[in-house]
């Protein structure tokens, strides 16, 4: 989102794209209602919402660890014997990974309980415990301490990292994706049939963001409780921006598997997806 928050170009994307700001769970809904036409959308909502065409060129993935998708258990206690998770549900594509390793883990069938990402009162209430995004990268920080504080082992699975273990391929959470409504408000004079500078907008804003990694630390720093070589490390080595075809078949063995296990509908990924 470089462009659309820094000049020189910010002000010129304002008078094109009217943006809100909320969870990508939430983006998905938005364009299911036909509230919005573009959003970072999780993966999974492709295969639950017809119609949506994506974005080529961008998206939010990971190559091997990603440190802010964690599976969280205590050490006595084995995959294939949780009896219950507490699932943060900020992320509808990663609670459909950690289904599919669940599988693979010989326990498919165990309930997910939604609550608030707090690490310590997921745990009180269930066996493991899905954490998302700042929370797990906190929860990481915060391992040692929490060790000496409670004396309880805990096993911190990454799920991206686990998904790599298995598959070899990349974990793929998000894409942006559009609605195709032409003429409508949040794109201004702008329609789908002029969708190749729309994506040009985004790719552009993508690479101009990996050009101010540096800025986006500091920024980022001033905003969280982590220091600022944690987000360094996580933005430069965790995270992955360019939907290439290592990524697109990463997606194509997500939805083949999530399929199989009767965790997403079957879905194909659109011809769009393919086009850089």
């Amino acid at each position: 989102m470089w462009d659309f928050e820094h000049p020189p170009l910010d002000s010129e994307l304002a008078a094109r794209y009217q943006i809100r700001w909320m969870l990508p769970a939430q983006c998905a809904d938005e364009l299911a209602s036909g509230a919005a036409d573009i959003g970072l959308v999780p993966i999974a909502s492709l295969a639950t919402t017809p119609g949506l065409r994506i974005l080529p060129g961008c998206t939010i993935a990971s190559k091997g660890r990603v440190r802010s998708l964690l599976l969280v258990r205590r050490a006595s206690q084995p995959l294939a014997s949780l009896r219950s998770v507490a699932a943060d549900t900020a992320s509808r594509t990663t609670l459909a990974y950690a289904r599919i390793l669940l599988h693979e883990w010989h326990n498919p069938g165990v309930p997910f309980l939604p609550m608030a990402a707090d690490l310590d009162a997921m745990l009180d209430r269930a066996d493991a415990a899905i954490v998302i995004g700042d929370p797990a990268l906190m929860a990481l920080e915060e391992r040692a301490n929490r060790f000496e504080r409670t004396g309880e082992e805990l096993v911190y699975h990454d799920l991206a990292a686990e998904w790599n273990s298995l598959t070899g391929l990349p974990f793929v959470s998000a894409v942006w994706g559009a609605a195709g409504i032409p003429g409508a408000p949040c794109l201004a004079s702008e329609t789908w049939d002029s969708k190749n500078s729309i994506a040009k907008d985004f790719l552009r804003s993508r690479d101009h963001g990996l050009a101010h990694l540096p800025d986006l630390v500091d920024e980022w720093a001033a905003k969280l409780p982590l220091p600022a070589d944690t987000i360094r490390q996580y933005l430069t080595n965790n995270i992955h921006y360019i939907l290439d075809e290592e990524c697109l078949e990463g997606m194509r063995v997500f939805f083949r598997r999530a399929a199989e296990t009767g965790v997403l509908p079957a879905y194909e990924l659109p011809i769009e997806a393919l086009s850089t």
